[in-house]
């Protein structure tokens, strides 16, 4: 077995006739029979570790940018395997973490095919994480109660603040992020958060607000919903109402 840290723990087991047995990839980090991004996220995890250990690629008794880049030129080599961004934003590396990856490994002197694949999948996977414009997209969920969060993508690093205005456009909350590095912003833990509360820490009305990203000289504004409990309740009572008086008009024909 592996405990989270990568380190194998012994575990008797008795093989049956009917048992299938695979020989399991190196680079397979988590042994669930592809490699993907989540091995070279368990790997990075793992780095300056020593002894026994899952993510020790090359056995070599260290966790390190080599064992990364093997793992990184496996990428595509199994059925359906990723090229790019994983599936789970929650998981996936983000731009500066691959952009030290891939540093890291150009400065190892080898000159293996093998590791020179996986330098060219790092660069790929580089690529797949660098917006080429700087994008405001849809807030989630939407319509939301009582929180939301605002999903943005950043070509150039930038200073990054999110103005919400109310519909008659006075301002009801500032999100100032500070300055963000290039990459996708899009996942709940990356993403700005919005609790659904004004500068006074109050919870705002029901209603349209409309929210602006500020990152350098690029500007956008887009519009959400937020649809408060009671205001919910009064809309099924509207609806309920509208429904019977809709049937005793029918009935009275």
């Amino acid at each position: 077995m592996i405990d989270v840290y990568g380190n194998i723990m012994r575990q008797n087991y008795t093989l049956r006739a009917d048992d299938n047995l695979r020989v399991q990839n190196p680079s397979d980090v988590n042994n669930d029979g592809i490699v993907n991004i989540q091995d070279l996220v368990l790997v990075a995890a793992n780095f300056t570790r020593m002894g026994q250990n899952i993510a020790d690629v090359n056995n070599d008794g260290i966790v390190n940018i080599v064992d990364l880049t093997l793992v990184a030129a496996a990428l595509g080599g199994s059925a359906g395997a990723p090229l790019a961004r994983h599936n789970d934003q929650e998981i996936a590396p983000i731009h500066t973490e691959v952009r030290e990856w891939l540093h890291q490994a150009r400065q190892i002197n080898l000159t293996d095919s093998t590791f020179q694949r996986g330098i060219t999948m790092l660069e790929q996977l580089l690529t797949s994480l660098t917006p080429k414009e700087t994008t405001l997209l849809p807030n989630y969920p939407n319509p939301f109660n009582p929180e939301t969060w605002i999903p943005y993508q950043l070509a150039e690093s930038a200073n990054v603040n999110i103005s919400i205005y109310a519909a008659d456009r006075k301002l009801v909350q500032t999100l100032a992020l500070g300055h963000q590095p290039v990459g996708i912003y899009e996942s709940r833990s990356r993403a700005a958060h919005w609790d659904g509360k004004n500068t006074l820490g109050e919870p705002v009305a029901s209603g349209v607000y409309f929210y602006t990203l500020t990152a350098g000289d690029f500007t956008a504004t887009r519009k959400m919903l937020i649809m408060q409990l009671i205001f919910l309740q009064t809309l099924f009572e509207s609806i309920v109402i509208g429904i019977l008086v809709c049937l005793v008009h029918e009935n009275a024909r």
